[in-house]
């Protein structure tokens, strides 16, 4: 299949045309996403292409707005709800915590809720501590979401068209930062499926697994470390929840070494789950402990410097990694 190159938002912006294209029960709905375009351009031309009621403008509630997906999704539509800010996600925990995954278990299996939550989170362009957060530990946790984190246009456009076909609520949180990037992308239809890690470099030396923009960083690490001497194979695990735990451990059973990098802060973080579960599945084949890169335990600054000083950076991945060879 021929390939071109676009960016991240471009991706997305193809998958979201040819899913409402393809189903007419697709809609999206949140703040500005209709006759603006959405906030981040994510959603430019479907206002004109579907009309204001499949690309509907809400006011800023997102409780409201999330609790309407829900009631539309039990009745047979398949709406997307964008949510500008992970951090607002806070003001919706009832419809999707409560209402959204339990929905399922709780008419035993008889109700479903298609419906895709997509928001951005990380921190990197000096938005402070309101709306520079990693919260999808948050929504790992909950059993009856999914949760999804494409690093790439390709995985952006082939994970989206997935979650907005799969019939469990999905949170699709995109990173800030990868909105400008650019990448290879399939012409055509595909699909990327959900709950399928993809290992992003291959390596003999050391595992690291790395999640949404986190990938980026490893990748330019593991080039700098090759220059060393170091090996070092990436695996992106793609979805949170489900998590491919199986291609996790068959790269660490290689390696022998893991380091897992996570934006989220470090107590209670998605990469304390990721360090939790290849105790459990692989510790006998590891050659020395878990390393873990995550964001230092503090609201994010709104300062330059202390912001950078805060999260995951390259050169603190170089050190993870070097750490096993010291």
């Amino acid at each position: 299949m021929a390939e071109r190159i676009l960016q991240y938002r471009k991706a997305l912006n193809e998958a979201l045309h040819e899913e409402m294209e393809r189903d007419p029960n697709v809609f999206i709905m949140g703040e500005d996403v209709g006759l603006y375009g959405g906030p981040l351009k994510i959603s430019e031309g479907l206002y004109e292409r579907f009309g204001k009621m499949r690309a509907l403008d809400t006011p800023i509630v997102e409780e409201g707005f999330v609790s309407m997906g829900v009631g539309a999704a039990l009745v047979g539509l398949r709406p997307i709800a964008e949510i500008m800010y992970i951090d607002f996600s806070s003001l919706a925990i009832d419809p999707i915590v409560n209402q959204a995954a339990k929905a399922c278990y709780m008419f035993g299996g008889k109700a479903s809720v298609p419906l895709v939550i997509r928001t951005q989170g990380g921190a990197g362009r000096g938005n402070a501590a309101q709306h520079s957060q990693s919260l999808e530990a948050w929504y790992a946790h909950i059993p009856g979401l999914v949760v999804v984190q494409p690093s790439t246009p390709k995985d952006a456009k082939g994970l989206l068209k997935s979650a907005i076909r799969n019939n469990n609520p999905v949170v699709f949180i995109e990173h800030k930062l990868l909105y400008n990037t650019k990448g290879p992308v399939p012409e055509g239809e595909y699909l990327i499926p959900i709950g399928k890690a993809e290992v992003k470099r291959a390596g003999s030396d050391v595992t690291i697994v790395a999640t949404s923009r986190m990938v980026l960083l490893a990748l330019d690490a593991a080039e700098k470390l090759s220059k060393e001497g170091i090996e070092v194979e990436v695996v992106d695990p793609r979805t949170l929840n489900p998590l491919d735990m199986e291609t996790i451990a068959e790269s660490a059973k290689k390696t022998n070494r893991l380091v897992v990098v996570n934006e989220g802060v470090r107590t209670g973080g998605f990469a304390a789950e990721i360090v939790t579960r290849a105790c459990e599945e692989v510790f006998d084949y590891l050659d020395g402990p878990i390393v873990r890169v995550t964001s230092e335990d503090v609201p994010m600054p709104y300062n330059e410097t202390l912001e950078l000083a805060a999260i995951p950076s390259e050169e603190k991945i170089i050190a993870a990694a070097r750490s096993f060879f010291a």
